[in-house]
Order: structure tokens, then sequence, then C-alpha cells
């Protein structure tokens, strides 16, 4: 994949690699993002590490990372979230990091992932208070 101009904001960014990838995977980014903004429309798009997508609200809720198998959601604290729809299927040996694999023709529960990204808000939140300004 190409590098695009940095300087363009990260929504221009994630647009142009939906646009790029221009399948399955393209429509499971726009499909995630789409969730994230409906579960916390406060949510800040960036793009880092070298093209990544990722969602931050008060730290960072996840990255929407693509690759030729599958679409990996990683929750930046996803091992602290509670997940009582088993959405996290990946990473699930790691201290702090949890990851939801999406395959093509794989469903999205809609309300269990807004209820997991919203969760990791809460969690961002919590943590930003508990620091000294």
């Amino acid at each position: 994949m190409s590098q695009p101009d940095t300087d363009q904001p990260a929504s221009e960014l994630i647009d142009a690699r939906i646009t790029e990838l221009g399948d399955w995977r393209g429509e499971t980014l726009a499909r995630l993002r789409t969730l994230i903004h409906e579960a916390d429309p406060e949510v800040v798009e960036e793009w880092k590490w070298r093209g990544v997508p990722v969602w931050s609200h008060d730290g960072i809720i996840c990255t929407g990372e693509t690759y030729k198998q599958v679409v990996k959601m990683t929750f930046a604290r996803g091992a602290s979230l509670e997940d009582p729809s088993g959405l996290f299927n990946a990473g699930l040996e790691g201290n702090t990091r949890r990851a939801i694999d999406l395959r093509a023709g794989d469903q999205i529960d809609a309300g269990a992932l807004k209820a997991l990204i919203r969760a990791a808000v809460a969690l961002n939140q919590s943590k930003k208070k508990g620091r000294p300004e």
C-alpha cells in the first residue's frame, strides 16, 4: 500500500485506505469505523505507525489494521475490559491488549461492539481522572 501524505487529516487518510483496499477489508473497516463513531461521537481519528487507523478518546481506544486475510481491531486496554459477548478472539494471552479478528464474511455484533467501545472510553476516562494534572 502506498504511504499517503501524512499532512492530510487522519479522516482523509482512513477514507483513502478504505477506498484503496476496495474489497471486503475496506467494507469491514468502514463498518467498524461507523460503529465506533456511533458508540462515541466524540472519538478522535488518528493515523499512526506508518499507516494504522487509530481511534482515541482520552487515550487510544482501538486500532484498525488490515491484513490479507483479516481486519484486526486491537483494543489498547482490552485485557481490562469485560467482554460478555466474547468478541475478543485474538491476543487473548496478552496482559494489556485484546483484538477482534474479522475475516471475509464475518458478521459484526453491532450492539456488543458499541458496548465494548463505550467501556474502553470509560476506562480511558477513569485512568485520566486518576492522573495528577
